[in-house]
């Protein structure tokens, strides 16, 4: 039997999106919660793009499945979710082609090889999940099918991620390396003060440190702040990484911001 995961309302409001997750459980049981972490840094993703925590667990999807292997159990899920929405905002189409997977980038193409049996096929992720024990992948009725998973339930599998799958006028399919979104500019927030001297001073000192500083007016609550935002950063992983020598420093609240 499968589970979907739920939420309440008020999770819905809090976290602010129309589409938060529609991750599926295999196996039985219930009082699972689901959250997607909103921050600065990820106000520019889509809600499948941004972490998220199951039952408090957190998981962070990748910005690009390139290079991508694991080993471990396939399931699947069937008739109860047939024509629900999936995380990524499709319909859940039981003979289509897909799978669901907790990290993966929406829209990878997949190839799944049976270890018991040698049988393989092909699904596109359109979906986050499963999240019962050591299970890596949840595939969709027709491809559990084609792998000779729909009987046993379950079954040790390999998956190699392809990319983005692409079809020519001739049905010729070709896959392309899924588009990252770790690319952009991004700079980390060290200090947020009411006294614009204090963050100048802060600014000017990491403005001759790494050539790059800001000070950025926010009105909160009644009251204005100056905020401090340093570095100039080419994708989000090395403002991560920046963010994490900062609060080495002693920033221990910094975070990551995306510039425009």
């Amino acid at each position: 039997m499968h589970k979907k995961l739920s939420i309440t309302s008020a999770d819905a409001v809090r976290i602010g999106i129309a589409v938060l997750l529609t991750a599926w459980l295999a196996g039985c049981g219930g009082g699972y919660r689901t959250r997607v972490m909103d921050t600065p840094e990820t106000a520019g993703l889509k809600g499948h793009q941004k972490p998220y925590t199951v039952n408090g667990r957190l998981y962070r999807p990748m910005t690009s499945s390139e290079g991508f292997s694991q080993e471990g159990i396939a399931s699947w899920y069937g008739s109860d979710f047939h024509g629900k929405k999936t995380s990524n905002g499709e319909l859940y189409d039981m003979h289509g082609m897909t799978a669901a997977h907790k990290t993966l980038p929406m829209g990878t193409s997949v190839r799944v090889v049976n270890r018991q049996n040698g049988r393989e096929s092909v699904v596109r992720i359109n979906d986050r999940g499963p999240f019962v024990g050591e299970r890596i992948i949840d595939l969709s009725y027709a491809a559990a099918s084609q792998l000779g998973v729909v009987g046993p339930g379950t079954a040790p599998v390999r998956i190699e991620a392809l990319g983005i799958a692409r079809s020519d006028d001739l049905g010729n399919i070709t896959y392309q390396p899924s588009p990252s979104y770790d690319v952009g500019s991004f700079a980390v927030q060290i200090g947020s003060f009411t006294v614009n001297d204090n963050a100048r001073r802060l600014a000017e000192k990491y403005r001759q440190q790494l050539g790059q500083a800001t000070i950025k007016q926010e009105w909160v609550a009644g009251r204005l702040f100056y905020r401090v935002w340093v570095g100039r950063y080419d994708s989000l992983s090395a403002a991560h990484a920046a963010k994490e020598n900062f609060g080495r420093s002693g920033y221990g609240n910094c975070f990551v911001v995306a510039l425009d």
